[in-house]
């Protein structure tokens, strides 16, 4: 009798609704294949952590790659969403426009949960090639797209200089996902690195190769 009250008491974290167990995998999932990497990374460990049984995961996801990938959507597409949304709505410059897009990518590349997928994605597609093209269909693919559109748009209504804005895209996210990499690889034994100042510097220098009159002075925001 009395263990019986005691299960009732205190149930165990698996036992929670439904509702919020993908989400505890999803975030579990997150920190353990960026703290050991894909190929280290345990579904029973991602279990533990969420406070489930490894059964639990199957529940929801058939292996560890339809995991990753549920992973990787869930923290890339509400950024996809928020550009697309940016794009419609907006009604200033497209150099307004372009930044805040960056700053999209920025904000999720910084963020401690998720700014180790960058490393993650370029530790292990070489390996798993299978990743690498998921990842460059059904995420790079749309984030380039959206960042040109931005950038034809700047293009056409003069405020762009007429360049390749395919190349111009990809330039664009480069220095966010070396600085996604650079926190989890140099910085633990390197100098402090203020990196909104390292953001806005990337900004103004993208700024002006771009603009055809005197950028704004993203440096000094």
């Amino acid at each position: 009798m009395q263990a019986g009250i005691s299960e009732t008491r205190n149930p165990p974290r698996w036992r929670r609704r439904k509702e919020s167990r993908p989400g505890e995998i999803l975030g579990a999932a997150l920190e353990t294949f960026t703290e050991r990497g894909y190929e280290s990374a345990r579904l029973e460990d991602i279990a533990k952590r969420a406070g489930c049984t490894k059964g639990t995961i199957f529940l929801y996801y058939e292996s560890k790659e339809e995991l990753f990938k549920a992973v990787v959507r869930d923290v890339m597409l509400p950024l996809l969403k928020d550009s697309e949304q940016a794009i419609e709505q907006h009604n200033g410059s497209c150099s307004e426009l372009l930044e805040r897009l960056l700053r999209f990518r920025w904000d999720r590349a910084t963020a401690s949960r998720v700014s180790g997928l960058a490393k993650l994605l370029f530790a292990e597609t070489e390996h798993y090639p299978e990743l690498a093209r998921f990842y460059y269909n059904e995420i790079h693919v749309q984030s380039q797209a959206l960042i040109r559109r931005v950038l034809d748009r700047g293009v056409e209504r003069g405020e762009f200089r007429p360049l390749d804005t395919t190349s111009v895209a990809r330039i664009a996210i480069a220095p966010i996902v070396f600085a996604s990499i650079w926190r989890h690889s140099f910085a633990p034994v390197s100098p402090n690195v203020d990196s909104e100042a390292y953001f806005k510097t990337t900004v103004d220098i993208l700024m002006h190769g771009i603009t055809t009159g005197p950028p704004p002075d993203h440096a000094q925001r």
